[in-house]
């Protein structure tokens, strides 16, 4: 597919997520900036992107598609050249699904039970993730033949995971294993990183 693809994206947001993305994949791609406060995400024209009424959304020719790890997962196999893709007759596949839900359903749902704790604790059997401790010993474990999650190979995982775990970090919502400190640091240092995340600075006074 020869279209550019359009990010809808609000500045901060989890489109942040996608924005990172677009950097490591290296393609051209276009901005359409939304304004949260000003309600840009409650328009008719946007609420038939995304019925949420929430960012990221991606168009790409005639694909609309929302959920950050979603396009992720999308352009890794969109634009296979980045190499951020793990192909499906790979036996690493499996792994790699795993680790693409896995932030949304176990590390999101985590971090957000720890900035708003319940009144009561409801028991692991009903909750997705299991418990903190469980979700934090997986991440270490997947960490352990790093520097990626797959090894040497980048992927759109490391977009997905690591974004949550910047994330956390800041608030003080992930435990500060070595493991996952040394990982966030590596994140950090990726040049397309450095870019997204300059690009969404402000512009100087």
């Amino acid at each position: 597919m020869t279209a550019t693809p359009i990010l809808y994206h609000a500045v901060p947001s989890r489109s942040s997520v996608v924005r990172w993305m677009l950097e490591e994949i290296g393609q051209p791609y276009e901005i359409m900036p939304l304004d949260l406060k000003r309600g840009d995400q409650n328009t008719t024209e946007f609420r038939a992107l995304n019925p949420m009424g929430k960012v990221p959304v991606l168009r790409h020719g005639a694909t609309v598609i929302s959920e950050s790890a979603a396009i992720c997962l999308y352009l890794a196999e969109a634009f296979p050249a980045a190499g951020l893709n793990v192909d499906t007759h790979d036996a690493r596949r499996g792994a790699f699904l795993k680790w693409m839900f896995f932030g949304p359903s176990c590390i999101e749902p985590t971090l957000m039970d720890r900035a708003f704790p319940r009144m009561e604790t409801p028991p692991t059997s009903a909750v997705g993730y299991g418990d903190a401790e469980r979700v934090f010993d997986v991440i270490c474990g997947g960490l352990e033949n790093g520097p990626w999650l797959f090894g040497e190979q980048f992927t759109a995982a490391d977009v997905v995971i690591g974004s949550g775990l910047r994330w956390g970090s800041l608030f003080n919502l992930v435990p500060q294993r070595p493991e996952i400190v040394a990982y966030v640091e590596r994140l950090n240092e990726r040049p397309a990183l450095q870019r997204a995340t300059a690009l969404d600075q402000p512009p100087s006074a």
